[in-house]
């Protein structure tokens, strides 16, 4: 049953004319033609020879730009921002003389990814927050023990893709600087994030002492991830992408799909994150379901509908047969409230070409079919 289920739910994606969220999605070969044909675009023509492990064409060229965009002296690409952040707590631990990691207990690193940082790195998480909200200095405040590196998610994902405001975010920052402490910005969305705190990527990037940005989030690539700091500290991250595995025979795929992401979608970001208000407030005032963050905090938020997840699942592809309509790629899941279920908005190119009455229409029409 479940494989069958899995099948249509393909077969649905497959067929799809009109995607709701994100930039939509194409198919590999269309990827790869739409990317070789950005590469001599970018290079006037000429199609250029692939980096060396990492070194030269595309690479060398995107992380100069991310270097730029972050205000940071040098930047590494890496194949994925596990390895990137794995890699940047490692460096920062070892130089802080200290193996504990200040983190949100919603951190990335603590669901996600296995007890990497301990049973690769022999690192020890240290919760600095519980609660649902961003980390505060107050937070590391009540934190006594020597931290090695502390690290903050901008946004944070697992609480609503929610954001500290830029006066809490620099009170943080002070604070970790007092205590004589790394402090590393886990940025995979910054992109994102840029328009709720009201400064460029480079002033946020300035508060911490380096920071990881991904490729294909917001960017849209299929992979990817570049890690931006001072000159020392990329140095050693280079050595650990080697000893992670990631020092590729070639990185160009990656590199190229980041350059193409942002020169197509970084400038838009900005209206990425007013649509997504838009949307939000539409949902809230026609009371077909609830969103938080309200108003969303960055291009993401969260929708509540009164349906069971399976139901809505199920729902989705049902209407996608039915429309050529592929409506929610993330699947809803159910909340602790009994009867309702929630599932992430992402607003992205494909988004822009939706009115907000239709996808208030579109919600009621999936509630009505669970």
């Amino acid at each position: 049953m479940a494989d069958d289920f899995a099948s249509r739910r393909n077969a649905a994606q497959l067929s799809a004319t009109r995607m709701l969220t994100g930039h939509g999605r194409q198919t590999q070969a269309a990827w790869l033609r739409e990317l070789a044909d950005w590469i001599e675009q970018a290079h006037g023509g000429i199609d250029p020879l692939p980096d060396r492990r990492g070194a030269g064409a595309e690479v060398t060229d995107l992380e100069d730009e991310v270097a730029e965009l972050t205000g940071k002296p040098a930047a590494v690409l890496m194949p994925s921002g596990i390895m990137a952040q794995q890699a940047a707590l490692r460096a920062w631990t070892e130089r802080s003389g200290h193996a504990t990691v200040g983190m949100h207990d919603r951190s990335h690193f603590l669901v996600y990814e296995l007890d990497a940082l301990s049973e690769l790195h022999g690192l020890r998480p240290v919760v600095v927050t519980e609660p649902p909200r961003p980390t505060l200095a107050s937070d590391l405040a009540r934190i006594p023990e020597p931290l090695g590196v502390l690290t903050v998610e901008l946004p944070l994902r697992d609480c609503g893709h929610v954001l500290p405001s830029w006066d809490q975010l620099t009170e943080l920052a002070a604070a970790v600087a007092e205590r004589g402490v790394p402090f590393h910005l886990d940025g995979a969305r910054i992109w994102e994030s840029a328009p709720f705190l009201g400064h460029s990527c480079a002033q946020i990037a300035a508060l911490g002492d380096s920071i990881y940005v991904s490729l294909y989030k917001g960017l849209g690539g299929p992979a990817g991830a570049v890690l931006a700091g001072p000159e020392d500290f990329i140095a050693d991250a280079r050595r650990w992408r080697h000893r992670h595995g990631g020092n590729l025979p070639s990185l160009f795929p990656i590199a190229a799909a980041g350059r193409l992401g942002l020169h197509r979608y970084l400038p838009r970001m900005a209206a990425y994150v007013e649509y997504a208000r838009e949307l939000a407030a539409a949902i809230e005032a026609s009371g077909v379901g609830l969103v938080y963050p309200s108003p969303p905090h960055t291009n993401t938020f969260r929708i509540f509908l009164a349906a069971p997840a399976a139901g809505l699942n199920l729902a989705v592809v049902t209407h996608a047969e039915a429309t050529r309509v592929w409506s929610f790629p993330r699947d809803f899941r159910d909340t602790e409230v009994p009867g309702w279920a929630m599932a992430e908005l992402i607003v992205g190119e494909a988004t822009l070409g939706w009115k907000a009455g239709e996808v208030v229409d579109l919600l009621a029409r999936l509630r009505e079919l669970s």
